[in-house]
């Protein structure tokens, strides 16, 4: 299950920013996977204060949105699907960049968390569920 958690600055999110990011990511991540993936996405914002965040030494700086994905490893290499990493993290870029304005590309940090095999699990079974075990999967799990 792909799983967005951005952190960015709680006076960024006035009520009205947070359903445009939600679903600008979920777009993107559609963009790249197929639309069959868009059910699947969670996305998590977090506020920090401006004065608790910093850049270059320097607090209270810019919008510098960090935008984590994690999703399962092998999503990074899927057959007919070509630089998928690159592919993400433009494209996730400019979802951000589509809700905050063309001054907040270059402070946009995206990274992708590849979860290997069998190190994750949802509602209490291992994820992807071991071979022969019956259990469909509902996105590709292997290279």
């Amino acid at each position: 299950m792909p799983h967005f958690q951005v952190r960015i600055h709680e006076e960024e999110l006035d009520g009205e920013v947070e359903p445009k990011l939600v679903l600008a990511l979920t777009d993107a991540l559609g963009g790249v996977y197929g639309e069959h993936l868009r059910s699947l996405a969670v996305v998590e914002l977090f506020g920090v204060p401006r004065q608790r965040w910093g850049v270059g030494g320097e607090s209270g700086g810019p919008n510098a949105p960090v935008v984590s994905l994690h999703l399962r490893e092998a999503a990074l290499r899927l057959p007919g699907v070509e630089d998928v990493p690159a592919r993400l993290i433009r494209s996730l870029t400019d979802a951000v960049v589509t809700v905050f304005g063309e001054a907040v590309r270059r402070h946009v940090t995206v990274h992708i968390v590849g979860v290997p095999a069998g190190r994750s699990g949802v509602g209490g079974v291992i994820d992807p569920p071991p071979a022969g075990s019956g259990t469909i999967t509902p996105w590709p799990t292997s290279s």
